[in-house]
């Protein structure tokens, strides 16, 4: 059982593959009282006390998309891929600690997302879901010298669910609020966002996938410009949208169906991205920028529409008053704008989680502490309502030093 102070180490590496974010978080207790020009509120039950980024070797990136985008990998390079990244997440975590001069207790590692498919499909005559998040936790436990939780997901799975969205579970411990009612939208690769009516109980909660995040955004700027990302969205604040292009995106049955769902490289790798660019013709490079982003902002936009609206009553107030932003995305100012004015209509106001306390960049990272948390007092920590699962469950594998 934990005690409280007790301190554990989240890690998260995201489907951009651009690094590991790690985050240090003290557990138990009344919770850390923060300030912002916003607000001042506690944390439930944490104190973040540190966080930090580690970019991946731009080999290992490489390793790790082709992993990803492959119909045929090598399999004793997955084996090797599992084990190295193990090493780089002991790395990311010993180096947290010594600069926070503190030592984990506990550490929750999300690992690195290859495959995930949420919907059983058949195969060799069973139909089957699955999902693989890689990074050896054994490895991570033994140089950090504390219990590691690492596969999170298939215990979801297991229980009939798609195996995300997990995050969650942080959300409503921390945005929950009797008389207003949020959405907390996370942009990193992929966009996922989760729904707290106001006053609302665990099992109210909705949660899924809305598409692309950054990881459109990223692909084409990489492959038009050389570059790994959009900084600040400055190549897309140049452009032009194309909106037929957006428009024939989003007829895509991914769009239209209602959730539970969940994407990644599956739906939206680098076979999405060679058909965007071939719908975007000979436009110019800063437009086809400019689309990837809006296509990021309008299906956010059109999740919310499709299933928030239809639940509001048009004589009374929607039901949802604030949209909270966290993620890389946050980063990207053109897309900030681009979804403040899509959502603008829905009499929704856009904020971002650092008024909270929790810094946009610390936010999944924190969340896998909070779960390897919950794991290791054997309590679960996923929200069947947000996953479509038979019930909630206890996430992830114990590794020990």
């Amino acid at each position: 059982m934990t005690k409280p102070g007790m301190i554990v180490a989240g890690v998260m590496s995201g489907t951009s593959a651009d690094g590991i974010n790690v985050a240090l978080v003290r557990m138990g207790g009344g919770g850390h009282r923060t300030s912002s020009v916003a607000e001042s509120r506690r944390l439930p039950g944490f104190q973040l006390l540190g966080h930090a980024e580690y970019s991946y070797p731009k080999n290992v990136r490489k390793a790790v998309l082709d992993a990803m985008n492959a119909s045929r990998a090598s399999v004793a390079d997955l084996a090797r891929l599992n084990f190295l990244l193990g090493e780089l997440y002991s790395d990311a975590v010993l180096a947290m600690e010594r600069q926070f001069r503190v030592k984990a207790a506990l550490v929750g590692c999300h690992g690195q997302t290859l495959y995930h498919q949420g919907e059983p499909q058949r195969f060799l005559g069973r139909k089957i879901a699955a999902t693989w998040q890689t990074g050896e936790g054994a490895i991570v436990a033994a140089r950090v010298g504390a219990p590691v939780v690492s596969d999170f997901r298939p215990a979801d799975l297991a229980a009939g669910g798609k195996g995300a969205p997990l995050v969650p579970f942080l959300d409503y411990l921390l945005f929950r609020d009797p008389y207003l009612g949020r959405i907390v939208q996370n942009i990193g690769g992929i966009a996922n966002l989760t729904m707290i009516p106001a006053g609302g109980r665990t099992g109210d909660v909705v949660a899924f996938d809305t598409g692309p995040g950054n990881m459109v955004i990223d692909a084409v700027t990489e492959q038009l410009f050389g570059q790994p990302f959009d900084r600040g969205g400055r190549i897309a604040a140049s452009g032009k949208v194309l909106d037929k292009v957006i428009r024939d995106r989003l007829r895509r049955k991914f769009f239209r169906t209602f959730p539970p769902k969940t994407a990644g490289r599956e739906e939206f790798g680098r076979g999405f991205v060679c058909e965007f660019l071939r719908s975007c013709k000979r436009c110019r490079k800063q437009d086809v920028v400019a689309t990837a982003t809006a296509l990021t902002a309008q299906s956010i936009s059109d999740a919310v529409r499709r299933c928030v609206e239809p639940n509001s009553h048009p004589a009374r107030k929607p039901a949802f008053q604030e949209m909270i932003l966290s993620g890389g995305g946050a980063k990207n100012s053109t897309l900030v704008t681009m979804l403040t004015n899509e959502l603008a209509p829905l009499g929704m106001r856009l904020r971002f989680s650092d008024e909270f306390g929790l810094p946009s960049a610390a936010k999944e990272a924190v969340a896998f502490a909070l779960l390897a948390h919950e794991t290791w007092q054997r309590r679960p920590s996923s929200i069947a309502s947000a996953t479509g699962a038979r019930r909630a469950a206890v996430l992830g594998k114990i590794s020990y030093p």
